[in-house]
């Protein structure tokens, strides 16, 4: 038995990354899945794999029609809607703010943040009539402080995360619970895409992410999908059925402040400076 057994889920963003490694862990706990991505080719080809279980739907998550028939794709195929994880997203427009273009601005926002409004707008009546259900975004560290970023992402994911707990204080009156993670530094196409890395050849920029990300934070590995999709399974299950308006940080400790060895290293040099050490 899987502890997400009997549950219907709407994942988008799930033909790669993050978004694939939580579709092959909801199925593999026991939920039926609709998939929701741009990516025709590597959607259909995943839910081909995982089975009956599982299906793929083209999606722009940014067009309010598009995100309303993925949710009707879950009703209709498996009945019910438990879980909606709002999880497509990209690094968008970067460069200093005087050079960034009021276009890529409002495609950003369109992908980051009006998506996820667009997700809790249509799941919402068909939660309420259930009288429970789950609705997860993904976030980021990059909402909680600056410098993680670009411009545009960071301000995105800050109103993911504060448009997570308003909401939550509406639908958690309703039986529905409104979370959010903030991935760290985590090894995947997006992740590679910000720093111009070809995505084109997924495994291949993952592969290379890997030892880059291995000393960002405390904890001495990259983050994987895999990480980020186990705390969305958490949420999405009822092991968390009381936690409702929260922004969980998966980040290897990265937020947490300072690493110890470069405070004693900079103290170590400090002291040499001043004469101070033997």
């Amino acid at each position: 038995m899987g502890i997400l057994d009997g549950k219907v889920a709407v994942i988008t963003g799930g033909a790669s990354g993050i978004g694939e490694a939580a579709v092959r862990r909801f199925v593999s706990e026991g939920a039926s899945v609709v998939l929701a991505d741009l990516q025709d080719d590597r959607g259909s080809a995943l839910a081909a794999e995982l089975g009956a279980a599982t299906v793929y739907t083209h999606a722009d998550v940014s067009q309010e029609a598009e995100v309303r028939a993925a949710i009707e794709l879950a009703c209709s195929r498996f009945g019910r809607l438990d879980c909606l994880f709002n999880n497509a997203g990209a690094p968008g427009v970067g460069g200093p703010i005087e050079e960034t273009p009021a276009q890529g601005f409002d495609q950003a926002i369109g992908l980051l943040l009006r998506s996820v409004f667009l997700g809790m707008k249509h799941a919402t009546p068909v939660m309420k009539r259930q009288g429970a259900g789950s609705i997860i975004s993904t976030a980021s560290v990059a909402g909680l402080q600056a410098g993680f970023g670009p411009h545009i992402y960071s301000a995105a994911k800050a109103a993911v995360i504060q448009l997570t707990r308003s909401v939550a204080m509406e639908l958690g009156e309703s039986g529905i619970r409104v979370n959010c993670i903030c991935p760290g530094g985590i090894a995947t196409p997006i992740f590679g895409k910000a720093f111009g890395m070809p995505t084109d050849t997924a495994n291949r920029t993952v592969d290379a992410i890997r030892p880059l990300l291995a000393n960002f934070q405390p904890l001495r590995r990259a983050g994987l999908a895999e990480d980020i999709a186990a705390a969305a399974l958490w949420l999405a299950s009822d092991d968390s059925g009381f936690v409702n308006g929260h922004a969980m940080v998966v980040d290897g400790g990265l937020t947490g402040g300072r690493m110890w060895s470069a405070v004693q290293q900079q103290r170590a040099l400090m002291g040499a400076a001043m004469g101070l050490n033997p």
